[in-house]
């Protein structure tokens, strides 16, 4: 059996890696550990990476990584695809598949830390000041959702955490809530990567931050009741996607058993209003109408033409 300790990386696919490395260091605060014309890899923390930007023609999320445990070896994840019958392909050091929407999934082996003392005793390397303290999950959308919970569970030994009617679940492999989660809303795309902070402070500072930046959320802040964290979803034009920032994630007892929430307000946010119809789109019609506020001033999005 496969076994995941927690998200290694995302890699995304940019038209210009220089200018989003710069841009992703400047507004979420995360240090450039290397960068060259195809290629740049940012950090939160002391970890080696947790962004990877990748030179495109088109924006895009590349694949997620996750990092084996150490009890488990990329061989015996390999001789556990194999007899899954899941095709994989060695890449960058792991292993790489895909699940039912064609998402890449990068398998990495085990890797020994730097240091084990908590983070604030660690010596100090290239952090920034105010940095997030660590990349904590991602959201995809699906129209596929039955399979993608088959894959997820089977090929990659996640658990699931909750389920939000039959339309969304969350998965998780360690005491955090949830490390990935899918909703089914027809159509597969990249919805958000996350980023961990201290408290709805730093939260506040780095909004603050964001929007002298030009950054807006398109919805936030809230407190889900599903994983129970405070989060708030900044837009990003560029790479098609959010970023989720947020706090206070619900930590999970070893003897967790799923639970199914009713598919209601409270269930996605406890403090109050659902999400605008813009914040599961990512076309233009949808962007401008977060960016001008067009719902709140009483123009409703129009449904979204399939070409």
């Amino acid at each position: 059996m496969i076994s995941l300790r927690r998200i290694d990386h995302v890699s995304l696919r940019v038209r210009d890696v220089e200018e989003a490395s710069r841009r992703w260091s400047a507004q979420f605060g995360l240090a450039v550990r290397e960068r060259d014309g195809r290629r740049a890899r940012l950090a939160c923390d002391d970890e080696p990476y947790c962004l990877e930007l990748l030179a495109a023609e088109a924006p895009g999320v590349e694949h997620v990584a996750y990092e084996l445990r150490r009890s488990c070896t990329l061989e015996e994840a390999g001789r556990h695809f194999e007899g899954l019958g899941v095709p994989y392909e060695e890449h960058a050091g792991g292993l790489r598949v895909a699940d039912p929407d064609g998402n890449r999934v990068l398998v990495l082996p085990y890797r020994e830390p730097r240091e084990r003392w908590v983070s604030h005793a660690r010596a100090a390397t290239d952090q920034i000041v105010g940095h997030p303290r660590r990349l904590g999950h991602v959201n995809f959308l699906t129209g596929r959702l039955s399979e993608g919970v088959e894959f997820y569970t089977r090929a990659l030994g996640m658990r699931i955490t909750d389920w939000l009617g039959e339309g969304g679940v969350w998965f998780h492999i360690n005491a955090d809530h949830h490390v990935m989660a899918l909703v089914d809303k027809g159509y597969p795309h990249f919805h958000h990567l996350a980023f961990d902070v201290v408290d709805i402070g730093q939260m506040r500072v780095a909004l603050d931050h964001l929007g002298r930046h030009g950054r807006w959320l398109g919805w936030g802040p809230v407190r889900h009741g599903i994983g129970g964290n405070i989060a708030s979803y900044v837009r990003i034009v560029e790479e098609e996607c959010f970023v989720e920032l947020y706090c206070d994630m619900e930590q999970l007892e070893a003897d967790h058993e799923v639970r199914r929430w009713p598919d209601n307000r409270f269930s996605s946010n406890t403090w109050g209003p659902l999400p605008p119809r813009s914040y599961f789109r990512f076309d233009e019609a949808a962007v401008a109408s977060e960016r001008e506020s067009l719902e709140m001033l009483g123009h409703p999005l129009k449904e979204e033409v399939s070409s």
